[in-house]
C-alpha cells in the first residue's frame, strides 16, 4: 500500500513537472482510440490500399457498363479527288463529297462480358478485404507503439521512485556514518546505487522520446512530438470465452474474406477463358445521314436521313492452342486461390489460439505480479528498518531496492502484455 502511494506521488510530481508554463499551450493527450483513428487516416499503407479498392470499384463499374448498350455520335466528312465521274477517283466513296452524321447504338451479347463483370466484382471484394487486412496491420503497429510509450512513461515513474529510494538510503548511510554506526563502504555502495538509478532515469526518458517518435510517424500527417498518450493499462477488461472469440474471428476475418473472394475471382477467370470458345454476337443500329450532301432530300428529292441495323456473329475457329492455354492458366490460378484459402483458414486458427493463450496467461499472471510488487516494497521497508537497527547490511538493502525496481517494471510489463494480447484478439474479431 505504501509503495502504491509512493508511486502515485511520483506520477503526480511527473505530471506537475511536465505542465506547460504560462502562455504555453498544453500538448494534446492522445487516447488509444484516437491514435487508431489517426493511423487509419494518415497511414501510408492504408491510404494506398483504399485507393486500390477504389480503383477496383471503377473496374467493376466499367465491366458492368460494357454489358449495356452504348450510344455515340459518328460525324465524318470524306473528300475524294474528282475525275469527271460521279464517284471520283475512289469508287467505294460513292462521290466526291461524302457526309456521315449518324447516331450509333452498339450492344454486345457475349458471355465473356458477363464473366468479366463477375470477375470485376470478385476483384473488388478482394481489394476491399486487402484494405481491411492493411488496416488491421496498422492497428497492430499502433497497439505496439502506443503501449510501448505508455510502458516507457511508467518505467520513467518507476525509475524516479527507485532514485528517491536510493537517495533516501544514501542519506541514511551518511547519517549512520556520521554517528559511527556504519562504515564508509556502505556510503560508497549507496552512492553507486543512486548513480545507477540516475542513469536509469535518463534511459527511461530516452525510451519515451524514441517511443513517441515511432508513434508520431503513424498518427500525424506532419512531424511533431508535442503530445502525450493516455495511460489506460489499469483498465483491465475481461476475456471473452474462446468459442465466442472463434465465431467472431471466422465471420469477420478479412484474410478469409480475401481468400474466399480470390477463389471466386479464379472461377470467374475460368469462365472468361472458356467463353472465348463460344460465338460472340453484337448488334449495331445507325440513324442519320450517309450521303453526298447535308440535306433532308438529295437532288432527286429522295430522303437522305434514315436508319440501318446490323448483327455480327463471330465464331472462333482456330487459335493455335492459345484458348486451351488460357483456360488451363485460369484453372491453375483458381487452384492456387483454393490452396491459399485453406492456408488462411489454418493460419487464422493458429493465430487465434496463440493470441488467446497469450491473453489467458498474461491475465492470470497479473495478480501474482501485483503481489510480488507489494511484497518487494514491504521487503525493502523491512530491510531498511533492519539496517537502521544494525541487523542488515547495505548489500541487502541495495538488493531489496533492485528487486523492487524489477517487480515494478515486471508488473507494468504484464499489464502491457495483456493489453497487447487482448488488442490482437480484438483485431482478429473485428473489435478494433
Amino acid at each position: 500500500m505504501l509503495d502504491q502511494v509512493s508511486r502515485t506521488l511520483v506520477l503526480i510530481a511527473t505530471l506537475i513537472s511536465s505542465l506547460p508554463l504560462a502562455g504555453q499551450q498544453e500538448p494534446p493527450a492522445i487516447s488509444f482510440r484516437e491514435a487508431l483513428d489517426r493511423a487509419k487516416k494518415y497511414g501510408l499503407e492504408i491510404q494506398s490500399a483504399n485507393i486500390a479498392a477504389l480503383l477496383a470499384r471503377e473496374d467493376r463499374i466499367q465491366a458492368k457498363a460494357a454489358m449495356l448498350p452504348a450510344a455515340q455520335s459518328f460525324n465524318q466528312y470524306i473528300y475524294t479527288q474528282g475525275n469527271d465521274t460521279p464517284s471520283g477517283v475512289f469508287v467505294s466513296n460513292d462521290g466526291v463529297h461524302v457526309y456521315n452524321i449518324q447516331a450509333q447504338v452498339h450492344q454486345d451479347l457475349s458471355l465473356t462480358r458477363r464473366a468479366e463483370y463477375r470477375r470485376a466484382i470478385a476483384a473488388e471484394v478482394v481489394a476491399r478485404a486487402k484494405a481491411d487486412i492493411t488496416a488491421r496491420g496498422i492497428v497492430s503497429t499502433v497497439v505496439q507503439d502506443y503501449y510501448a510509450m505508455v510502458t516507457a512513461q511508467r518505467r520513467l515513474a518507476n525509475a524516479q521512485q527507485s532514485l528517491q529510494d536510493a537517495r533516501k538510503f544514501l542519506d541514511i548511510t551518511q547519517k549512520q556514518e556520521q554517528g559511527g554506526e556504519a562504515a564508509h563502504a556502505d556510503v560508497v555502495k549507496a552512492q553507486i546505487q543512486a548513480q545507477q538509478r540516475q542513469r536509469d532515469v535518463s534511459d527511461a526518458q530516452l525510451n519515451i522520446e524514441k517511443a513517441r517518435l515511432a508513434l508520431a510517424v503513424i498518427i500525424f500527417p506532419d512531424f511533431r512530438q508535442d503530445f502525450t498518450v493516455v495511460d489506460d493499462l489499469n483498465q483491465v477488461g475481461p476475456l471473452a470465452p474462446f468459442g465466442e472469440v472463434q465465431d467472431l474471428a471466422a465471420r469477420k476475418s478479412p484474410e478469409l474474406r480475401a481468400a474466399q473472394a480470390s477463389v471466386q475471382q479464379g472461377r470467374a477467370e475460368v469462365s472468361v477463358a472458356r467463353s472465348a470458345y463460344l460465338p460472340a454476337l453484337s448488334f449495331d443500329y445507325f440513324y442519320g445521314v450517309n450521303a453526298n450532301q447535308i440535306a433532308h432530300y438529295n437532288q432527286d428529292h429522295l430522303n437522305n436521313i434514315g436508319s440501318a441495323a446490323q448483327g455480327t456473329l463471330t465464331i472462333p475457329l482456330w487459335s493455335w492452342g492459345s484458348l486451351q492455354s488460357k483456360v488451363k492458366q485460369a484453372q491453375l490460378k483458381q487452384q492456387q486461390a483454393e490452396i491459399e484459402l485453406s492456408y488462411a483458414q489454418r493460419q487464422l486458427m493458429a493465430n487465434l489460439n496463440s493470441f488467446y493463450r497469450e491473453a489467458e496467461v498474461a491475465r492470470a499472471q497479473l495478480d501474482s505480479l501485483r503481489q510480488s510488487m507489494d511484497l518487494s516494497a514491504e521487503s525493502l521497508r523491512l530491510t531498511v528498518l533492519r539496517y537502521q537497527a544494525g541487523e542488515a547490511t547495505a548489500l541487502e538493502v541495495v538488493d531489496a531496492q533492485t528487486t523492487l525496481a524489477q517487480a515494478r517494471n515486471a508488473y507494468d510489463d504484464g499489464l502491457s502484455r495483456y493489453r497487447i494480447a487482448l488488442a490482437n484478439l480484438q483485431t482478429l474479431t473485428g473489435g478494433l
